[in-house]
């Protein structure tokens, strides 16, 4: 038994008193689920919330209230100490490297609500433990979805001190060529066109979004890439 208190002592006492007011809480959750914030009834398990803080800490960071239903309804938790434990638990256990979430607490009547903040990670990507392997998860729209090959390296390289250059070849202008004629592309649809192995394609892709020429996105579950939309 004392083993077992100790066990749970290491993921508890976390929690802080949230500055928000019920109304900021409402008004928060009138905005909706987006890439910056999740609803959830109640944490299912430490594996499935990881995958929500991970994809977030991938992604821009973002915000998870526990006790709220998808409609937006405050059910709010009766008790916060188990979701506050297995909260803990996926961070510093399910997630590689651990990252470290803000765990707030609003009162709402009789129940409680968790806000769990969850900061940008600075070094990326942040793994996620599975039964065979590890796997990436970023954030999506208002879904935490498994990030494609070409965007877990895309996370790798911009978390490298080393610049990223790329040469301006043929294969590159008529990239640019089908992009100005279509919009976007896919690593497939590239290598068809340059007459290169999808591998060689992707690299190449991956290493324009990494300069900040290309953009990537994903669509349905496949990665698409087009001109960077930021602006010099």
């Amino acid at each position: 038994m004392k083993d077992e208190f100790e066990f749970y002592m290491q993921y508890s006492d976390t929690v802080e008193v949230s500055s928000m007011t019920k109304t900021d809480l409402k008004n928060l959750i009138q905005t909706g689920e987006s890439s910056f914030l999740e609803f959830k009834h109640s944490v299912a398990s430490p594996e499935k919330i990881a995958r929500e803080m991970a994809a977030f800490a991938n992604t821009k960071g973002g915000t998870l209230l526990i006790g709220v239903e998808d409609n937006g309804e405050m059910l709010g938790l009766e008790a916060y100490h188990e979701e506050e434990f297995w909260i803990n638990q996926a961070a510093r256990d399910e997630c590689i490297p651990a990252i470290e979430p803000e765990i707030e607490l609003l009162n709402v009547g009789e129940r409680d609500i968790l806000i769990v903040k969850i900061h940008e990670a600075e070094t990326k990507p942040i793994y996620v433990k599975g039964k065979n392997h590890r796997q990436v998860f970023v954030r999506l729209k208002d879904e935490s979805v498994v990030a494609s090959d070409e965007l877990v390296e895309v996370l790798k390289q911009n978390d490298s001190d080393e610049g990223v250059t790329f040469e301006y070849g043929e294969k590159e202008q008529q990239l640019f060529r089908f992009l100005n004629e279509y919009g976007e592309i896919t690593v497939e649809r590239y290598s068809l066109l340059v007459s290169l192995t999808t591998y060689s394609a992707a690299k190449i892709l991956v290493n324009l979004v990494s300069a900040g020429v290309l953009d990537l996105f994903e669509k349905d579950g496949v990665a698409h890439y087009t001109f960077s939309q930021k602006t010099s």
